[in-house]
C-alpha cells in the first residue's frame, strides 16, 4: 500500500513520512504533476477531507485507487487573545501571496498591538484518509503558548514563536525526536495508524 500525500508542502511530506517510517509514503508530486486543491470548508476537519478526496479522485483517474490511499493533513494554529484565530487560515494569514515569515510577522505585529508579548495557544491538525474503502478522520493538538519573537531554526510554519506546554523552548529549539514525539501532526498520525494498518492489509 502506497500512502499518497495531499501536499506540496515538503516540509509537511518529510515530517510525515518520518513518522510513517514503516509505510511507503510518497509525496503527490511523484504520482503526477502537482495541482493546488481549494480548500474553503469552514473547519480544520472539513479542508481535511477536500484534500484527501480531491487526491483519491486523481487515484482512480490513474488507476491506482487499488495499490494507493490518500492522505491530507490541515493544520493551523490559534491564539486565544486574538479570539482564536488564525485558526484554519494560519496559512494565508497575511495574506494571498503568505510566506511562513510573513505570517509570524503579521502574528507577532497582532499580539503587540494588544500590548502582548505572550498568549495562550494551540496547534491543531487533522488527518484525512480516503481510500476504496471509505474515508477517515481524527484530530491531534498540542497546547502552549505563542511569544512575539522567533527563536530557534528547526521547523516550519509558527514553530519559531511557539513553546509547548511542559518545555522552555519553541518547537524551532527542541530536538527533531522531540517535536515527532508531541507535534500536534504526530498525534492525529498516532490516532490514524490503526487505521492505516488495517487498510495495509488490504493492499
Amino acid at each position: 500500500m502506497k500512502i499518497v500525500l495531499a501536499t506540496n508542502n515538503m516540509d509537511k511530506v518529510r515530517e510525515i513520512k518520518a513518522y510513517y517510517n514503516q509505510f511507503d509514503v510518497i509525496a503527490l508530486g511523484q504520482i503526477c504533476q502537482p495541482f493546488e486543491i481549494e480548500e474553503n470548508g469552514n473547519s480544520f476537519y472539513e479542508n481535511a477531507m477536500i484534500k484527501a478526496r480531491t487526491v483519491y479522485a486523481k487515484l482512480v483517474d490513474l488507476g491506482l485507487e487499488n495499490e494507493c490511499i490518500a492522505l491530507s493533513d490541515d493544520s493551523g494554529i490559534s491564539v486565544e487573545a486574538l479570539d482564536f484565530r488564525p485558526g484554519i487560515y494560519s496559512a494565508r494569514y497575511s495574506g494571498e501571496s503568505a510566506t511562513d515569515a510573513s505570517n509570524r510577522a503579521k502574528l507577532i505585529t497582532e499580539l503587540n498591538k494588544l500590548g502582548l508579548s505572550q498568549s495562550n495557544a494551540f496547534y491543531t491538525a487533522c488527518i484525512g484518509i480516503c481510500s476504496k474503502f471509505g474515508e477517515y478522520g481524527v484530530h491531534g493538538f498540542m497546547h502552549g503558548k505563542v511569544i512575539d519573537k522567533e527563536l530557534g531554526s528547526s521547523g516550519f510554519g509558527y514553530d519559531f514563536m511557539f513553546i509547548p506546554n511542559g518545555f522552555d523552548k519553541t518547537v524551532g529549539q527542541l530536538d527533531e525526536s522531540i517535536k515527532l514525539e508531541i507535534s500536534h501532526r504526530s498525534k492525529g498520525l498516532r490516532l490514524a495508524m490503526p487505521v492505516l494498518k488495517v487498510l495495509s492489509r488490504y493492499y
